[in-house]
């Protein structure tokens, strides 16, 4: 069986990423490099350029899938603290910061309303001191 999310467990690895393209990517960017050290020309110069072409793209295209999380996470969130929060804290959240928000998405319905209230009186210096404070862990096994 699963373990269960949790704060240890919780960073995603994406292996076909972050195991496999960009370690390629890193030894042809390498490898032409050192060919082009060896063999100064244009042609070896063209296969570098390549190389820093190809790792910008694939950091961007990382970038792109992850803001646009961000943006959903935040949607909502936003959406759950209208239905979770009392009336009266539901506005003041609004006031977080993304990534408070993001930290506060893996509490628990019933911690949710204290951990905003804590986080709105600067009880936590970073969004890692939020999901730490988190007891009753809401899993999120849908992120990119």
């Amino acid at each position: 069986m699963k373990e269960a999310q949790n704060y240890k467990n919780h960073v995603r690895w994406y292996p076909p990423f972050h195991f496999v393209l960009a370690p390629l990517f890193a030894i042809n960017l390498i490898y032409w490099a050192v060919r082009l050290y060896q063999e100064p020309g244009w042609d070896h110069a063209a296969l570098v350029l390549l190389g820093i072409s190809l790792i910008i793209l694939m950091l961007v295209s990382r970038l792109f899938a992850l803001k646009n999380q961000d943006r959903i996470v935040r949607l909502e969130e936003s959406i759950r603290y209208s239905q979770v929060l009392p009336s009266d804290l539901a506005p003041r959240a609004a006031a977080l910061d993304l990534q408070q928000v993001i930290a506060l998405r893996f509490a628990s319905d019933d911690e949710l309303p204290s951990l905003v209230e804590r986080t709105l009186n600067g009880e936590f210096a970073t969004a890692n001191d939020i999901k730490l404070a988190v007891k009753d862990w809401r899993a999120d096994l849908h992120r990119v």
